[in-house]
């Protein structure tokens, strides 16, 4: 994937919290819920004395199982392969594990840090206290507002948004009523990124909106992407409209299963549903055709370009030439910044992320979806 040349990546700010910083140690990552359960791992070699020791800090494992299916050994293969000591911990969810695993990891001797934040608040903070210490900080997937981060790696958030929303139009073209009615289930409002992929979907679906050509029904946010409060929420959004929803606008793969999940609990006809992950619930949703897209975002090629700028810090050198490419607004400074392209993905382009080794034929192709599989020729 071609990332943009430049990018100005908006955003709006919430409060900076102040935010006390407690020495502890725990770990995890991706989605699921719960307060700091450890799951720490590092790696050194012989070359490693020539760099600095390097903290990865992922958020959960309820946003998606991302972070710990692919981040995690993605980025622990790459410093491992790169001889740099690294230790790679998961909040589970929890802000104050998260400032505990930055403060420990300073402890600790770690010279770089790769954040993933709870939210920009929190982020903030740890950012604030590495940079009184003199520790690296690289934004990872999601961009800390007010930070003070050295770089920020990603892909074009506002561009997956756009992807959705382009993506719901399309399939209600196909199978939908002239006038649709559409509910947005969004992510996080804690979660920048979820503002900038709304941001993106919005400026596709709010102009059909306008014109009378589709109906917003219901536009609600899921706090901490938690796919169950999404199930709650979708059904009462059912429940008020008299089940009468044409398209859903979920912000992931797994707020779309949720939705997916209260149309069939009510068994009512498919309808065209959105996603973003590529996850392999999703990929079968979209077999099955339950979900009409995903968005997918190449994660190897983020890890890498985050692990490179990682390594690079570490070894107090330059980061490598061409990795950076665009800057993304933090509505304090502008952020130097490496930003990755999406792509949409379809029944018809599902092959894609087998070919790439994203996911396996045997992730996706089990049980009731292999007859899909076999109809697609995967």
């Amino acid at each position: 994937m071609r990332s943009p040349t430049s990018r100005r990546v908006l955003a709006l700010a919430p409060a900076v919290c102040a935010l006390s910083f407690v020495i502890a140690a725990c770990g995890g990552s991706s989605g699921g819920g719960g307060g700091g359960s450890s799951n720490s791992s590092s790696s050194s070699s012989a070359n490693s004395n020539s760099a600095g020791k390097v903290a990865v800090l992922l958020p959960d494992t309820k946003s998606s199982v991302r972070w710990e299916t692919a981040d995690r050994p993605l980025l622990q293969q790459a410093f491992k392969s790169a001889g740099v000591p690294v230790t790679i911990q998961n909040a589970q969810g929890d802000k104050s594990t998260q400032q505990q695993q930055a403060e420990q990891a300073i402890t600790n001797g770690a010279k770089v840090i790769l954040l993933v934040n709870l939210d920009s608040g929190s982020g903030a903070a740890i950012e604030a206290n590495a940079k009184s210490q003199g520790v690296k900080v690289i934004d990872y997937d999601r961009l800390t507002l007010g930070g003070s981060a050295d770089y920020y790696v990603s892909f074009d958030n506002v561009a997956v948004g756009k992807l959705q929303g382009q993506g719901l139009v399309n399939c209600l073209k196909q199978n939908g009523p002239a006038k649709p009615a559409i509910a947005e289930l969004n992510g996080s409002p804690t979660d920048n990124n979820a503002t900038l992929f709304k941001q993106g979907y919005d400026s596709v679906l709010n102009p059909l909106y306008k014109a009378g050509k589709a109906v917003k029904v219901a536009d609600q946010s899921v706090p901490d992407w938690d796919n169950q409060k999404a199930l709650t929420i979708f059904e009462q959004m059912l429940q008020k409209d008299n089940n009468k929803i044409d398209g859903v606008l979920a912000a992931n793969d797994g707020l779309g299963n949720a939705a997916i999940s209260a149309i069939k609990a009510r068994k009512l006809k498919q309808i065209p549903v959105t996603g973003q992950d590529a996850t392999p619930e999703g990929i079968q949703n979209i077999l099955a055709g339950d979900q009409c897209m995903t968005v997918y975002k190449a994660i190897k090629k983020e890890a890498d370009a985050a692990s490179k700028l990682a390594i690079a810090l570490a070894k107090k050198q330059a980061a490598p030439a061409g990795l950076v490419n665009g800057q993304s607004n933090d509505t304090k400074r502008q952020v130097p910044s490496v930003l990755l392209t999406p792509q949409a993905i379809t029944k018809d382009n599902i092959g894609v992320v087998i070919k790439d080794g994203f996911l396996k034929k045997s992730d996706i192709c089990t049980g009731k979806f292999a007859q899909f599989c076999t109809q697609l020729g995967l």
